[in-house]
């Protein structure tokens, strides 16, 4: 019997919404693995080397690990009902909202889990991870499988004194995008884009399932919640269409404005890091030495307040996706990108500064 995708995921983590949602959509065959303590043990980490998911395990024995990566591979294998617009500002769009959906809604996406809905993620944990054991048992484990994820907050940014800006920026975030869903079953049209699955992610995972988080999307954003029924059930499994003519509807103007206002600066600011953390270790120019995970602090202003967090070199990574694209556009192709940036506040993105060139070598960011 020939073997199938193996997808190793949980219902609570971030990016296996984003990959289940896609292999759903695309109607691709695969099995679910419950990330167990056993099969991190057995399997996560000796294929990867640290303990991550979503991972998928191809037929021909191969790994895949990150989000963005397994659903390009994917696309190369799959490529009928393409996730990628072809237009070049419907493209650009959703590529930057998937950089944006990725990184930055990791704050309320924490913030809401580990201050709203703590006891319940717990609990979720430790019944996952330990499936043998009894109701305690699994709440012990729970509560030491959450201490990393709990305690990462301060490094995102999420304190009590960000707590109240995240909220407002979140709730504004999802106005924004239930006046869209009102009208459109997905970013571009009736099919779904990358930008929709960088989305479902964190509004899925968290935000949906997490009880006291999904209380407050049903009650501010029913059409985001129709949105994610439709994202995790697809009405049109490889099917459905992007909006004629590349148009990118004005119902998610403020949303890209959003992206400009909060993301650009920190992006903007961790190139600058970036830049002056290589200059300053030159061993790390042959790409043998992966890149720490943090470079230093950086601080950050979100609804008129100003927060301190890591520098994560990664959000470039995302980043680099959408450069590439908008840099290999030519003619009214650019000129229309250009004008989409500019209408958004997104200027600089245009002439954003050059940064290291960063990659993926077994499974960590090392320079390109």
């Amino acid at each position: 019997m020939t073997r199938g995708y193996d997808f190793y995921g949980a219902e609570p983590s971030y990016f296996s919404g984003k990959v289940r949602a896609y292999l759903r959509y695309k109607r691709i065959p695969f099995s679910e693995v419950l990330p167990t303590r056993e099969v991190y043990k057995t399997v996560i980490l000796p294929r990867v080397g640290w303990p991550v998911i979503p991972v998928v395990v191809t037929p021909e024995d191969e790994t895949w690990q990150d989000s963005s990566e397994i659903i390009d591979n994917f696309e190369a294998r799959f490529p009928e009902a393409p996730v990628y617009p072809e237009g070049p500002r419907q493209k650009l769009a959703a590529l930057l909202i998937e950089a944006y959906a990725d990184e930055w809604l990791k704050l309320p996406a924490m913030h809401y889990r580990w201050t709203k809905n703590r006891d319940w993620a717990v609990s979720e944990f430790g019944r996952l991870s330990r499936p043998d054991l009894d109701e305690a048992g699994q709440r012990a484990t729970g509560e030491e499988t959450a201490k990393p994820f709990a305690g990462a907050l301060p490094a995102l940014g999420v304190t009590p004194e960000t707590g109240p800006a995240i909220e407002k920026s979140y709730e504004g975030l999802l106005a924004e995008l239930d006046a869209h869903f009102a009208t459109h079953e997905f970013l571009f049209g009736s099919r779904p884009s990358i930008g929709d699955f960088g989305l479902i992610g964190p509004l899925y995972a968290h935000q949906y399932r997490d009880p006291a988080s999904g209380e407050i999307m049903k009650r501010l954003a029913p059409n985001v919640v129709k949105w994610v029924q439709r994202m995790m059930k697809p009405p049109h499994p490889k099917g459905g269409e992007f909006l004629a003519n590349d148009e990118v509807p004005a119902t998610l103007a403020p949303v890209l404005a959003r992206i400009m206002r909060e993301y650009l600066p920190v992006l903007l600011s961790t190139a600058a890091a970036l830049t002056a953390h290589v200059e300053a270790h030159p061993e790390l120019i042959a790409g043998k030495e992966p890149l720490p995970r943090g470079i230093g602090r950086h601080e950050f202003t979100l609804e008129g307040t100003t927060g301190a967090r890591i520098v994560f070199p990664f959000d470039l990574w995302m980043l680099q996706r959408a450069l590439d694209f908008f840099q290999s556009l030519r003619g009214e192709q650019c000129e229309a990108a250009l004008t989409m940036l500019k209408n958004a506040g997104g200027e600089r993105l245009a002439d954003f500064p050059s940064f290291p060139r960063l990659t993926r070598r077994r499974f960590q960011l090392v320079l390109e």
